[in-house]
């Protein structure tokens, strides 16, 4: 017991170390939201005199970080597609990978403004218009978005085993399609499934991007929660996929519904014209009619706990 504890106070002392470093390199880019839940932030753009593109790296350091997990992290930014997202996060877990048991924050930090200059330097003028009106439309709505708290984006690590299930043959769960809802050229369509394990999930997850057209979605948000009986917890995240603070409402809008043992997720294909506070709207009111729709509730103000078994579904599944 003595060796545990002195194993954590090491851990604990070693993070500090590199925080105070951060913090004073970084200066005002590098920011605490929870000191005591050691969540933090940083502001990264791919040149600091002259920035076009900028991201928001938001981390949380688990007690036993650096020497055995990597930090959890998430990427804010408005620009950052499917693809991209999935091609920079592999690039951040292979640094990882390649350095483990080591601090690792600085490395991800300059691999992300990397990959931000080489984004901006490929990107011609017509997507660079469409980059500066998605960031000037996050800024315009800055001060009405109640952010989530950054905890949810955690997932629950110490009772995440009890939702695995470590069958090498789980199916994949069915996919359903819900109705389009577009609006000053911005569509956005809801997808749902069934899910039990976060295994599910990130298969749910693969299996969309296989299709190009959900790929390349300007955001594709999602939210799920998951339900065990025997310990009567819930296992839940989200992901905003560059939509700052969408998945925490629509984690939200999951929670005021109790529905359990399902993922929502709620593509958005941006057409060059502002939405404001409505998109937060549109991608609600999409998962709220494919969760309808699925028997998940059975109005839009009332949840259905026993889920969408009995329902009949007019709904098509993905191909």
């Amino acid at each position: 017991m003595h060796y545990y504890y002195n194993t954590i106070l090491h851990y604990f002392l070693h993070q500090i170390e590199e925080v105070e470093a951060l913090s004073s390199i970084y200066g005002d880019e590098w920011c605490v939201i929870d000191e005591a839940a050691r969540i933090f932030c940083i502001k990264i753009t791919d040149d600091i005199d002259n920035p076009k593109l900028k991201a928001c790296l938001q981390i949380i350091l688990p007690h036993d970080y650096p020497s055995a997990a990597p930090p959890v992290y998430q990427i804010n930014a408005a620009w950052l597609r499917g693809p991209d997202r999935m091609t920079l996060s592999n690039s951040l877990e292979e640094l990882y990978v390649e350095n483990t048991g080591e601090s690792i924050l600085y490395l991800w930090v300059e691999k992300i403004r990397e990959f931000l200059l080489e984004k901006s330097q490929s990107t011609d003028t017509v997507e660079q218009t469409e980059v500066r009106n998605m960031a000037t439309e996050e800024e315009e709505v800055a001060d009405d978005v109640e952010m989530p708290d950054c905890r949810t984006l955690k997932l629950n690590t110490e009772n995440a085993h009890l939702f695995e299930n470590h069958s090498s043959d789980e199916e994949l769960p069915p996919i359903k399609l819900g109705e389009t809802i577009t609006e000053r050229r911005s569509t956005f369509q809801p997808h749902l499934a069934p899910v039990v394990t976060p295994r599910q999930v990130r298969m749910v997850l693969d299996k969309l991007y296989e299709n190009k057209k959900i790929a390349s979605a300007t955001h594709n948000i999602y939210a799920y929660r998951i339900y065990c009986e025997e310990k009567q917890s819930f296992l839940q995240d989200c992901e905003d996929d560059g939509e700052t603070a969408a998945g925490g409402r629509l984690l939200h809008l999951l929670q005021i519904l109790d529905v359990r043992n399902v993922l929502v997720v709620v593509s958005r294909w941006y057409g060059g014209i502002l939405l404001g506070p409505d998109r937060f709207k549109h991608i609600n009111n999409s998962a709220r009619n494919i969760l309808v729709q699925e028997g998940y509730t059975s109005s839009a103000d009332e949840a259905s706990k026993a889920g969408g078994k009995n329902k009949k579904s007019k709904s098509k599944k993905t191909k």
